[in-house]
């Protein structure tokens, strides 16, 4: 089912994230076919939660924001298809940092 972004935010201290696509060369010239490539680990940040509750329910803001490059594992979040773009939803806690 395809949802639009303007009517989908992120609850707690979930992140939606745009996977970047990867050199589709290699060093020396050669192209890999899209079947032979690894879908890369490095996102861009799309929209974020307003954060997850502490055990005093004060609600924790999210470390990463809009517009953040990350690094995130290989079977990290769900895909999801908004507005018709291939989108990921995971929690906070499966991006193992920010680049730059």
């Amino acid at each position: 089912m395809e949802r639009s972004m303007t009517k989908f935010r992120p609850l707690h201290d979930r992140v939606v994230v745009r996977r970047l696509t990867g050199e589709e060369k290699t060093a020396g010239g050669i192209i890999i076919p899209d079947t032979a490539k690894d879908k890369p680990t490095e996102g861009e940040v799309v929209s974020v939660g307003p954060g997850a509750r502490n055990e005093q329910g004060q609600v924790v803001a999210l470390d990463v924001k809009a517009g953040d490059k990350v690094l995130f594992g290989k079977w990290s979040g769900t895909e999801v298809k908004i507005d018709g773009e291939e989108l990921l939803i995971m929690k906070e806690s499966d991006i193992m940092g920010v680049i730059g």
